[in-house]
C-alpha cells in the first residue's frame, strides 16, 4: 500500500469525511532512510518539479563545525553516543537529527537531516 501525505479520513469531531477522490501521486510519501554508519553511500531520486534529493543510506564522515575556534573540519564517526528521537537507534548506529556521535575530533551533534540532505553537519559538544 502506498504511503500518503493526504488529509486525513476524520474530521476533529470523529466523522468521516465524504470520499471525493483516491490518493494522488503528488501525495505520495516516502519510507524514512535510516542512515547507518559505513561507507558513504547516497541515492538520488527525482521529486516534484523535476528536482532532485539526495538520500544519505550510509555516512563515515561528518562536517563538523568548532564554535570557539569559528573553524569547520571534517572528522570521521565512530560510533553513536546518544539518540533523542529514539532509543534504539542507538544499538543500530542510526544517525538522525539531533544524534550525539563520537568522532576522532570528540563528541558532535548532528545537526541536519542526513536521510534528505544526503550529508551529515554538527556541532562539537563539550
Amino acid at each position: 500500500m502506498a504511503i500518503t501525505q493526504a488529509r486525513s479520513k476524520r474530521k476533529p469531531s470523529g466523522a468521516r469525511y465524504k470520499a471525493t477522490r483516491g490518493k494522488k501521486h503528488h501525495e505520495c510519501g516516502n519510507i524514512a532512510v535510516k542512515t547507518k554508519i559505513a561507507e558513504n553511500k547516497t541515492k538520488t531520486y527525482r521529486t516534484r518539479g523535476g528536482h532532485t534529493k539526495k538520500l544519505l543510506l550510509n555516512a563515515n564522515i561528518i562536517n563538523l563545525i568548532d564554535t570557539k575556534k569559528k573553524k569547520a573540519v571534517s572528522a570521521k564517526i565512530t560510533n553513536v553516543v546518544d539518540n533523542p528521537a529514539n532509543r534504539n537507534f542507538i544499538r543500530g548506529n542510526i544517525l538522525t537529527k539531533g544524534t550525539v556521535v563520537e568522532t576522532n575530533k570528540g563528541k558532535a551533534r548532528i545537526t541536519n537531516r542526513p536521510g534528505q540532505e544526503g550529508t551529515v553537519n554538527g556541532v562539537l559538544v563539550e
